[in-house]
């Protein structure tokens, strides 16, 4: 409860008030204590009492009964006897409700709640896939290799193509960013796609979170109650505590140096945070550590719940400043030593045995010790704690959709985006390449059947021309031998007209030489009667053409 500027969380034995400095807020804290003893009703009263202030907070709720702070809380005999015990009616205790954004990383309890690959980075990201030291580098490098490039990892699409991009062009960038080998990278891909199973999907896309939104206010100048559905998340450890570390680390790397303030700029709650530490890499740790000595100067105050102190590694627990401790059990040796650690955190009190008080603290009783003005820590206390104003338990489905909806933040990152991203530049490029591979296999497929058809085209050439050789050597044996023929004819020819004109030479011949040869005949045997006659004109006429075909040869 926010009362005479300082937030008044309970009051000790004798009935003083237990307040927590405004201007001292920021120097963090611790809430712990067992199941049951009363830690979330401390939460409640804090937040109030910032929001009261002013002060925005950030918290998950883990249970779904720190939505109630947006109702108001319901009178009762028991709330009577504690607001009379407490005097919280003459300090202006009364029943209400906070005013609260729900958000949710699934986008099912409240609004959407999402940040990119690239914000979230590769540490982080490491951790969230339980990645190995090799990987976790190799992660580290692709990570590189994006930004080297220009390329935008939205969503894990994005990574998943950029890492598939990666292994198929390793020997591109093997001597600029060293070997990778596609094994690593595969077993990366399948902690991805774990991942995406795991609602990884949904926690990786656009709109992503502006933490500045959670920068808001409500009437009267109240401090938003910023609360993150964890009822669903807590069930993925690694992603509750990742995100809750990632939303810290932004508001670490993005508000601006201011110092010592009169208040807190913002509170953030760590419920749960000894997820957050449970097997975290020392590089992790020291992130963490780093971060939580740091963020103070950014006017953000962290408080981390957890039930038992020693979940929290020296190194951060040097750093909470406000200490609020419930009630612990010590039923083994090794539990008793942790309950004795915790005792000997406090500044001793001479009234009461602290490590006897802590074991015998009943629900909502705790040993409280806060900063005091010189900042040197109080006496340890011990206190019981306020009541909250506002609900006790959580809301109903109806109650919680009208506060999802009339948030000026649900229109804002109700529909997610799918900006042009590494996925769609690596795919265009994919089917750029594919292309120019298509056509250089096109073109060589061409250049190959170009130098095909002109072998082909100088064997026809060779072929015609030895056809025609052929055909020349045929023709000009065929010339010749026709020549020869004709020769040959034309000789039979001239022969036979020489035969012709020897027959007919021997027949005129053999006929005048017959005809003078019958005639002489004829004259000589004359004169031995016409017997004589006759007998010598055949005998001349033999005679005369034996003597002719005997000149001429024939």
């Amino acid at each position: 409860m926010y009362n005479e500027s300082k937030l008044w969380v309970g009051i000790n034995d004798a009935g003083e008030k237990i307040c927590l400095l405004p201007k001292m807020a920021n120097r963090h804290g611790l809430v712990a204590g067992a199941t049951g003893t009363g830690k979330t009703v401390t939460l409640k009263v804090l937040a109030e009492s910032f929001s009261d202030m002013g002060v925005p907070v950030f918290m998950a709720d883990v249970k779904g009964d720190i939505a109630g702070l947006s109702m108001p809380g319901e009178d009762s005999e028991n709330m009577q006897n504690r607001i009379q015990r407490f005097g919280l009616a003459e300090a202006g205790f009364g029943f209400k409700g906070y005013p609260v954004t729900l958000w949710d990383i699934y986008g099912d309890k409240g609004v959407t709640l999402r940040t990119t690959i690239t914000e979230i980075g590769p540490l982080l990201l490491a951790r969230l896939m339980e990645l190995n030291d090799l990987q976790s580098d190799i992660l580290s490098i692709v990570f590189k290799i994006a930004d080297d490039n220009n390329l935008l990892l939205i969503d894990t699409k994005d990574l998943k193509a950029m890492l598939n991009y990666v292994s198929e062009h390793n020997s591109e960038f093997e001597a600029q960013y060293g070997k990778m080998s596609p094994q690593s990278i595969a077993a990366i891909v399948r902690a991805l796609v774990a991942l995406e199973v795991a609602g990884g999907d949904k926690f990786f896309g656009e709109p992503a979170v502006n933490i500045m939104d959670f920068f808001s206010f409500g009437d009267m100048g109240k401090g938003m109650i910023n609360i993150l559905d964890s009822s669903s998340l807590i069930n993925n450890t690694k992603l509750y505590s990742t995100f809750l570390l990632y939303l810290l680390s932004e508001l670490f790397e993005r508000l601006p140096e201011v110092g010592d303030m009169d208040k807190p700029k913002m509170v953030f709650f760590f419920d749960e945070a000894h997820l957050l530490f449970k097997d975290a890499p020392k590089a992790l740790l020291e992130k963490i550590e780093q971060v939580v000595k740091l963020i103070r100067s950014k006017g953000v105050g962290v408080y981390f719940c957890t039930q038992n102190p020693r979940d929290i590694p020296d190194g951060v627990l040097a750093q909470l400043g406000n200490k609020i401790e419930h009630g612990l059990h010590a039923y083994t040796p090794s539990d008793q030593k942790a309950v004795k650690a915790a005792a000997e955190s406090f500044r001793e009190n001479p009234a009461f045995n602290t490590y006897e008080t802590i074991l015998s603290l009943g629900t909502g009783e705790a040993v409280v010790s806060f900063l005091g003005e010189d900042g040197i820590p109080s006496m340890a206390e011990k206190t019981y704690i306020l009541p909250p104003q506002s609900n006790f338990g959580s809301i109903s489905d109806s109650q919680r959709d009208t506060l999802i909806k009339s948030s000026i933040c649900y229109s804002k990152y109700a529909e997610a985006v799918d900006p042009d991203s590494a996925f769609e530049f690596l795919e265009r490029r994919g089917i750029e390449e594919a292309q120019a591979q298509a056509k250089a296999k096109e073109d060589a497929e061409a250049e190959k059947q170009r130098e095909k058809e002109a072998k082909e085209a100088e064997k026809q050439r060779e072929k015609e021309e030895k056809e025609a050789a052929r055909a020349a050597e045929k023709a000009e044996r065929d010339a010749a031998k026709k020549a020869e023929a004709e020769a040959k004819a034309a000789q039979r020819e001239k022969e036979k007209e020489e035969a012709a004109k020897k027959r007919a030479a021997k027949s005129v011949g053999n006929t005048i030489t017959g005809t003078v040869g019958r005639e002489v005949g004829k004259t000589v045997g004359g004169k031995f009667g016409k017997f004589g006659k006759t007998l010598g004109g055949n005998i001349g006429a033999s005679l005369g053409r034996g003597i002719f075909s005997t000149l001429f040869n024939k």
